[in-house]
C-alpha cells in the first residue's frame, strides 16, 4: 500500500526515508551527467580535432541546452507526466544516449549528445522538486534535507568527474583497456551507472505514493464517495494505452522526433544563439502570463525568485568555465603533482576538486550557519548570495595567481589550482544549495515545476555565456605555445573574479529590497 502524503511529511527524525532513495538515484545521475560533462571539451579538441576557441562555443552551447531542455521538462511534468514519469523517461533516454556514445564517440559524438541533452531534462529539474515535495512548506528541515541531497550531487560528481576523464585518457585502468577503446569504455561506464541510478528510483518509486503522479491520473482513494468523480475524471483524461495516456505518449514520441532539431542545433552554435535569444523572452512573458493569476503576495515572492534566478546567471557564467576553458587549461598548462608527492590526472583534478571539497566542507559551513543562527548572527539568503560571488572572484583571482608558480614552459602548480578550487567551494556552498531551497520556498505549488525549470534555465544562460568567455580569452596566436596558453586564459580569469566581486557588492546593496519581497521566507 502506498503511503499518504501526510504519512510521509509527518516523518520522525532529521530526513524522510524517500529522502534517500532520491539522494541514491540523483548521485548516480550526477556521476552519469559529471562523467560526460568533464570529457566534453577535451574529447572534441583532442579527438574531434576542434580549435579551442570553437570547443569552447561549442560546450557552451551544448551545456545550455542541457539546462534549457529543464526548462521545458518542468513544464511537461507540471501539466502531463508528472515527476515520476518525468523521471524515468529522462533516465531511459539518458542510458540511451550514453550507449550510443560507447558505440562509436567520434561517429556518434552529436546523436549521443542529443539524447543526453533531453534525457537530462526531464529528469534533473524533476527529482529536486520531488525533494521539495518531501516536507510541509513550513517545515525547518527542508534545509538540511536539500543540504543532504546536494552531497548526494556532490559524491556522484566527484566519481563520474575523475573516473570517465582519466579512462578517457588512459591514466586510470589505462594498463587493462586498450587504447583504441578507452573512450568507448569511458562512455559506457556512463550508460551503466545511469541504469543503476534508473533502477534505484523504478524499484523505490511506490514509497513516494502520492507525489509526483501525473496530474491527468487522480491519484486513488478508498473513499466509496470519491470512486464516481474520480472515474468521471480518468474517462476524461482519455484511454490509456500500454498503461499510459494519449497526452503522455504525445509526449514521449515528441521528445523522440526532437532529437535531429537537438542535434542540428547543438553541432551549430549559430541556432544556439537564435535559441538562447528565444527562450529566454518566451520563458519571462509566460511567467509574466502566471503571475497574473496569483495574489500580490505571491507575485512579490515570484519577483524575489526571479532576482535570485538573474544573478545566477552571472554566477554559473564564471563557475562554469570548469567544464569548458579550465579544462584546456588544465590539460595544457599543470603538473600532475599534488602536493609534491600524489600524481592525479590534473582534468580528473579540474573535474573532481570541487565536489570533493564539497563533501568535506558544506557539514562544517552548515554547523558554522547554525551556530551563527543560535546567536542570531547568521545572515540572511541574500546575503549568503552576494558571499558567493565574492569568494568565486577571489578564487578566479587565484586561477589567474598560478601564472606566479609556472615553469618557463607555461607549466602551473596543480596545488594552487586546488587551493583556487577550495575557494570556489566556499562561493558554490553559500549560493547553490540554498538556491534550490529557496525556488520550491518562494514559488506557489502550482509554479514549483516551472520555478526550479527557471533556475535551471539560468544555469543554461550561465554555461551559454561560459561558452563565450571562454572562447574570447582563447590565445590568438595561430602556434600558441603552452605559456601563450597560460598567459591568455589567466588574463581572462583576472577579468572574470573582477565581475563576480562586483556583482556580489551589487547583491549586497539590494538586499533589503530583496527581503522585503520575500516576505515571510527566510
Amino acid at each position: 500500500m502506498q503511503p499518504s502524503l501526510s504519512s510521509i511529511q509527518n516523518f520522525e527524525g532529521k530526513y524522510p526515508r524517500q529522502l534517500w532513495y532520491l539522494f541514491f538515484s540523483e548521485m548516480w545521475e550526477r556521476f552519469s551527467f559529471y562523467g560526460i560533462r568533464g570529457m566534453l571539451t577535451y574529447f572534441m579538441v583532442n579527438q574531434l580535432f576542434m580549435d579551442e576557441k570553437s570547443a569552447n562555443l561549442q560546450y557552451g552551447a551544448t551545456q545550455a541546452f542541457v539546462y534549457a531542455v529543464t526548462f521545458i521538462g518542468g513544464l511537461f511534468a507540471d501539466r502531463i507526466l508528472g515527476f515520476q514519469k518525468s523521471l524515468f523517461w529522462g533516465g531511459l533516454l539518458m542510458i540511451c544516449g550514453s550507449l550510443i556514445l560507447a558505440t562509436d564517440p567520434k561517429a556518434y559524438f552529436f546523436l549521443g549528445i542529443s539524447f543526453n541533452v533531453i534525457g537530462t531534462g526531464f529528469f534533473k529539474p524533476n527529482i529536486s522538486t520531488m525533494v521539495g515535495a518531501l516536507y510541509k512548506q513550513d517545515d525547518s528541515r527542508r534545509d538540511a534535507g536539500f543540504s543532504l541531497f546536494y552531497s548526494g550531487i556532490n559524491i556522484g560528481a566527484l566519481l563520474g568527474g575523475y573516473a570517465c576523464i582519466a579512462i578517457g585518457k588512459g591514466s586510470l585502468f589505462g594498463g587493462w583497456v586498450p587504447e583504441a577503446l578507452r573512450w568507448n569504455v569511458a562512455f559506457g561506464l556512463v550508460a551503466v551507472v545511469m541504469s543503476i541510478s534508473l533502477l534505484t528510483f523504478v524499484f523505490t518509486r511506490r514509497s513516494m505514493g502520492p507525489i509526483g503522479v501525473s496530474p491527468l491520473s487522480p491519484a486513488p482513494t478508498d473513499s466509496p464517495d470519491a470512486l464516481a468523480p474520480q472515474a468521471e475524471a480518468n474517462a476524461q483524461s482519455g484511454r490509456r494505452i500500454a498503461g499510459f495516456l494519449w497526452q503522455e505518449w504525445a509526449v514521449f514520441i515528441g521528445a523522440l522526433l526532437s532529437v535531429p532539431l537537438i542535434m542540428k542545433m547543438v553541432a551549430n552554435t549559430v541556432y544556439t544563439d537564435y535559441f538562447m535569444y528565444a527562450i529566454g523572452p518566451f520563458s519571462l512573458l509566460y511567467l509574466a502570463y502566471e503571475m497574473s493569476r496569483h495574489t500580490a503576495e505571491e507575485v512579490r515572492k515570484l519577483v524575489a525568485a526571479l532576482m535570485f534566478i538573474l544573478f545566477s546567471v552571472i554566477f554559473w557564467a564564471i563557475f562554469e568555465q570548469a567544464g569548458g576553458s579550465l579544462s584546456l587549461f588544465a590539460a595544457n598548462n599543470l603538473d600532475n603533482r599534488l602536493l609534491g608527492s600524489v600524481t592525479l590526472d590534473p582534468n580528473g583534478v579540474n573535474n573532481a576538486a570541487n565536489s570533493l571539497f564539497v563533501i568535506l566542507f558544506a557539514p562544517l559551513l552548515g554547523l558554522l550557519w547554525v551556530a551563527m543562527s543560535r546567536k542570531k548572527l547568521e545572515p540572511n539568503t541574500v546575503v549568503k548570495f552576494g558571499l558567493g560571488f565574492i569568494f568565486l572572484g577571489f578564487a578566479f583571482y587565484t586561477f589567474y595567481a598560478t601564472r606566479f608558480f609556472a615553469t618557463a614552459q607555461g607549466i602551473a602548480s596543480l596545488d594552487v589550482f586546488t587551493v583556487a578550487y577550495f575557494v570556489v567551494t566556499l562561493g558554490e556552498l553559500c549560493l547553490s544549495p540554498i538556491g534550490l531551497s529557496i525556488m520550491t520556498k518562494l514559488s506557489p505549488t502550482r509554479l514549483q515545476g516551472l520555478m526550479m525549470g527557471m533556475w535551471f534555465l539560468a544555469s543554461a544562460y550561465g554555461q551559454y555565456v561560459a561558452g563565450l568567455f571562454g572562447a574570447s580569452i582563447v590565445s590568438e596566436q595561430a602556434n600558441a605555445t603552452a605559456l601563450d596558453k597560460l598567459m591568455a586564459y589567466t588574463d581572462g580569469y583576472k577579468l572574470f573574479g573582477g565581475y563576480a566581486v562586483i556583482a556580489g557588492v551589487v547583491l549586497l546593496l539590494l538586499s533589503p529590497l530583496m527581503r522585503r519581497l520575500m516576505g515571510d521566507v527566510r
